[in-house]
């Protein structure tokens, strides 16, 4: 499943653990990730959505990147979120990356006034000019405001070192049509976020899937990935029936407060949500919690 390439296969997308002052729980996030390494996901994607990028600050996304890099130790390729309101301040995390050691940048058009396309390109032209690292265009329009055009995709894939995308689920359900339109625009490696969707769009020929749940159960979701990745439809449907009702939690009540929560029942870390998110209520996570279980069962009868 690995890759030579950060941008192929499973990337499985971690929690960082934190105080409710924002303070990275470094030893934390090491036992995180030293779960990912074991289980052999293709990459790591550090600082995330999941990852609360937008919530921390650039000293203690640093203090995350270098604790992870220490963990991570070259065994699996790191990417780092880089994402920032301003270019200046984007351009720097960066080069914090780099310079930490992390493999490659996942880079989301942050905004509060909406972005241009024209923008949206010189943000990126600027963030890529300033590292050597290669770096996946971040696609998320329900956090960002922003959704790029094919044109824009196509102006940004002629950069040298953008080398991927990270796309949303297409609202239209046409996986092999707009991956067919992708590559005649652009030669991006295209990966999925939405991981309801997954299964669909690994089946249907994308080169990526960068998951909340990897973050959370690689090895499970590691079988689903290397089930679809292979052409296995029937073992590809089986897995993601089995995840579906957790599917529909995320759905309901946003991934990062169903992760959060699971992070503490599975005592693998104490993190607090960033205000202004709350926590689950009470039916919500014993909802949530016996959904859940018979995927923390196949998780622990999995052998790497």
């Amino acid at each position: 499943m690995s890759s030579a390439s950060p941008f192929h296969g499973l990337s499985a997308f971690p929690a960082t653990p934190a105080n409710i002052d924002g303070r990275v729980d470094t030893e934390a996030l090491g036992r995180l990730l030293e779960r990912l390494c074991e289980a052999g996901v293709a990459s790591i994607g550090l600082l995330g959505s999941t990852g609360i990028y937008a919530y921390l600050t650039r000293e203690e996304r640093l203090r995350a990147v270098k604790a992870a890099v220490e963990c991570v130790a070259g065994r699996i390729p790191l990417i780092v979120g880089a994402g920032a309101l301003r270019t200046d301040h984007a351009v720097g995390l960066a080069r914090d990356a780099e310079a930490a050691g992390a493999d490659a940048l996942l880079l989301a058009p942050v905004s509060y006034t909406p972005l241009t396309q024209e923008e949206a390109y010189e943000h990126f032209l600027a963030v890529a000019k300033a590292t050597k690292l290669p770096v996946c265009i971040y696609n998320n329009p329900g956090t960002t405001h922003f959704t790029f055009s094919r044109e824009l995709l196509q102006r940004l894939s002629d950069i040298e070192t953008i080398r991927a995308v990270k796309m949303p689920l297409p609202v239209d359900g046409d996986l092999p049509g707009e991956l067919a339109a992708l590559r005649e625009k652009t030669d991006l490696a295209i990966g999925y976020s939405g991981d309801w969707g997954a299964a669909d769009a690994l089946l249907s020929g994308a080169d990526a899937w960068y998951s909340v749940v990897g973050g959370l159960l690689p090895r499970t979701t590691l079988g689903l990935a290397k089930a679809a990745m292979a052409g296995d439809v029937d073992g590809a449907r089986r897995l993601d029936k089995l995840f579906a009702p957790l599917w529909q939690t995320f759905k309901a009540f946003g991934s990062i407060r169903v992760v959060y929560m699971l992070l503490e029942h599975l005592s693998l870390a104490r993190a607090e949500l960033p205000r202004p998110l709350l926590p689950l209520k009470s039916a919500d996570r014993q909802r949530v919690l016996e959904i859940v279980e018979p995927l923390i069962a196949l998780e622990g009868g999995r052998k790497s």
